[in-house]
Parts: C-alpha cells; structure tokens; sequence
C-alpha cells in the first residue's frame, strides 16, 4: 500500500523557490511513476510534473523551464523545485504514485494531505 507525504510547501516572495518533498513508506516505489498535483481554490486538481521510474519527465506547460521533478530511490522520496516561483502557482500540493498512464490521469482513488504553497509579496 503507498503511503504519501508531502511536506516542503510555505509562504515565499514572487520570484522565490521552494523544494517539496515526497516521502513514500509503501514498498515499489523504484518501480511506480511519480507526480506532483496542484490544486488552487476553486479549481480542479492538475498534474503540474511527473517522473517515471527510469527517469523520463513531463511537466505542465506553466511550469516548464522553472520546476524540476527528481527522486531519491535509495529514500523512496520524489522532490520538486520550485524557482521563479509567480503568485499563481499558489495551491495545495499533492504528490501520488502509480503506473505512468495512472499518474499522467490523475486518477487516484485517495490523496495525502498535500502540502500549502503560498506565493505572495
């Protein structure tokens, strides 16, 4: 069973970064695809970058050239840097696993916590 934890997220100035972290107590992490998920109020949940076991990536167009998705095998943990961070990147951040088409959808049956990140000046 995966187990997800997210933590990393706070409050940071326009044009500031934050690294998230995902740390995952189930037992196939090394072999599942990996995606971080942002959800703003009011709308929907959307795959913001994903890392596939053998590390191939794919990030959201709004994204790209400015976070950088990575994971740690050895720590069963899936990071995301967030640079040049703008005030709409404000959302709840979650993180999930599973096979890449899975991840890629979305379509997970449960979701953690997920983690605040806060742009503002």
């Amino acid at each position: 069973q995966v187990q997800l934890v997210e933590s990393g997220g706070g409050l940071v100035q326009p044009g500031g970064s934050l690294r998230l972290s995902c740390a995952d107590s189930g037992s196939i992490f090394s072999i599942n695809a990996m995606g971080w998920y942002c959800q703003a109020p009011g709308k929907q949940r959307e795959l913001v970058a994903a890392i596939t076991s053998g590390g191939i990536t794919k990030y959201a167009d709004s994204v790209k050239g400015r976070f950088t998705i990575s994971r740690d095998n050895d720590k069963n943990t899936v990071y995301l840097q967030m640079n040049s961070l703008k005030p709409e990147d404000t959302a709840v951040y979650y993180c999930n696993a599973g096979p890449p088409l899975t991840v890629l959808a979305g379509d997970f049956g449960s979701w953690g916590q997920g983690t605040q990140v806060t742009v503002s000046s």
